[in-house]
């Protein structure tokens, strides 16, 4: 399991223990994250998995692809440097200790 640390827009904190493998959008859903809406299931089609990713590893922070990229262009809170949707970054060990921050408003 990889640990990963969630700061809530009200400042709070939530760490998850979640699967390799899967997506940080699956793993923030499947224990409830507040925040986290996923509209489009994990399809990169809504904007509302957006998050914030506290690291310096500028190929983790930056989008993975165009579309993702894309997408980024119509989050409801700011894009930063660090934006990225959730569905997009898969779990791995590269994401151990990591946090992310989860914006104010998703739509």
């Amino acid at each position: 399991m990889v640990k990963i640390n969630f700061t809530l827009p009200d400042g709070s904190t939530r760490a998850i223990d979640a699967a390799p493998g899967g997506s940080l959008m699956k793993a923030a859903t499947s224990h409830l994250v507040p925040g986290i809406v996923a509209e489009c299931g994990g399809n990169a089609s809504c904007a509302t998995c957006h998050v914030y990713l506290e690291t310096e590893d500028v190929a983790l922070a930056c989008p993975d692809g165009s579309v993702e990229d894309e997408m980024l262009d119509f989050t409801a809170s700011p894009r930063r440097a660090n934006s990225r949707l959730s569905c997009q970054v898969q779990v791995g060990d590269q994401l151990e200790g990591l946090t992310v921050e989860v914006p104010g408003a998703q739509v």
